[in-house]
């Protein structure tokens, strides 16, 4: 009896040891966040397993986890028609609120899907759930684009994936079969998937041929740049659930099929080096931290190293792409977009990138909202049902919503 009660007293130290992470009092339900973490964690471990055993890749071992778990079936109900179709040959599941008497045509957004490029998919619960009640209360037609993953598409698949699906969609035939207002129609994505959409709101403002023009972007914390790993967000929030910093990293490398050997390089900022020439040119005409607020930088220390790592850039030339990194486009590319929303989350390595491109965008004349949450963390928004439920989740979902109905 004593033996076990010392076996179950080791159990409960190892098992708090895994998954306390210090983090502080201002992040909404840290506690919460750190079972979540540790699931993840445990997961990604289980994935990592299996690749090192032979059996599959880590990132689909990972993602047929995450999907086998939460994936849901196109169900409809009374107020939300869910059918599951493909826009020229790109999956889709679109959500149709209910149409009003009063207004025959609805409004529509276009929804990317976060997960590192590699991750997720339109059809789990999260996804599936957010997009249900977007349609819902928008009484909207939502689009959500189920894009190839990583690693069998790489960058710029997935650009093409949802800007062939969204152009299909914009077709006056198609807006005239699901009832939808071509003025009024949006784009919007979280964190790699909020990159797609800004990428894809870019292409969409240069592109003549379009007949019908996005009315708004919505970006949820969006991933916009892989210049600096090192920003004051970066710094702060390196070792925060449920995306620190060397994760982020590791996702940008397998987007853009680099060697896993860059990642500590590109940790500290070797990648953007003094000497690397196509960084250096960048650099000139763009200083992104003189973009954030003295508020942020007033402690901050940049990492600008002298000399770094010149086969990087030569090698991954995407990591310098504006379709890749939305934050680095010209101002004439700016100047054209739409109305934006950008939400930004205090304890997230993404905040500054956000912070960033809602500067630049203002200083093209785009009229911006930069809605930031001081308890938030990435991915929160879409922790707003049981068994993960989070107050910040509600509050960013509402408060996303809400700018979506008084804009679109």
């Amino acid at each position: 009896m004593r033996s076990s009660c010392v076996l179950l007293t080791a159990l409960v130290a190892l098992a708090a040891y895994y998954v306390y992470i210090p983090l502080p009092s201002s992040m909404s339900e840290p506690w919460k966040l750190m079972l979540l973490d540790a699931t993840f964690r445990s997961t990604q471990q289980v994935s990592n397993l299996i690749h090192y055993l032979g059996l599959s890749h880590h990132l689909l071992a990972l993602n047929f986890i995450i999907v086998s778990f939460d994936k849901k079936s196109a169900g409809s109900s009374a107020q939300v028609k869910v059918k599951d179709t493909d826009f020229d040959g790109v999956e889709v599941r679109v959500f149709e609120g209910s149409p009003k008497p009063e207004e025959p045509l609805r409004r529509s957004v276009v929804y990317i899907h976060g997960g590192g490029w590699a991750l997720a998919s339109a059809k789990i619960r999260y996804y599936d759930e957010l997009c249900a009640k977007m349609a819902e209360e928008l009484n909207a037609v939502i689009v959500s684009i189920e894009y190839r993953l990583v690693p069998k598409a790489y960058f710029p698949e997935q650009v093409h994936d949802v800007v062939r699906a969204t152009k299909y969609f914009l077709q006056p035939e198609v807006l005239q079969k699901y009832s939808v207002d071509p003025g009024r129609i949006g784009i919007s994505g979280d964190s790699a998937g909020g990159n797609l959409a800004a990428a894809l709101a870019q292409q969409f403002s240069q592109d003549a041929n379009l007949r019908n023009k996005l009315k708004l972007q919505a970006l949820i914390y969006p991933v916009l740049q892989a210049l600096d790993f090192n920003t004051p967000s970066y710094q702060q929030n390196v070792n925060t659930p449920i995306l620190p910093r060397h994760v982020m990293v590791k996702y940008w490398v397998y987007y853009l099929k680099g060697s896993s050997e860059f990642v500590q390089a590109m940790i500290a900022n070797n990648h953007t080096s003094l000497d690397v020439e196509e960084a250096a040119a960048l650099r000139a005409r763009l200083n992104w931290t003189s973009l954030l607020p003295a508020s942020i930088t007033k402690n901050y220390k940049p990492v600008v190293q002298t000399a770094g790592n010149t086969r990087i850039v030569q090698e991954i030339p995407q990591l310098l792409d504006a379709r890749s990194a939305p934050l680095i486009a010209d101002q004439e590319v700016l100047q054209h977009l739409p109305k934006t929303y950008i939400m930004t989350c205090e304890h997230d390595v993404l905040r500054d990138d956000g912070i960033m491109y809602a500067k630049r965008l203002e200083q093209a004349g785009v009229e911006v909202t930069l809605d930031h949450f001081e308890d938030g963390f990435h991915g929160c928004m879409i922790f707003t049902h049981w068994p993960i439920t989070f107050s910040v989740g509600i509050r960013t979902r509402n408060s996303y919503i809400k700018w979506l109905d008084q804009n679109l």
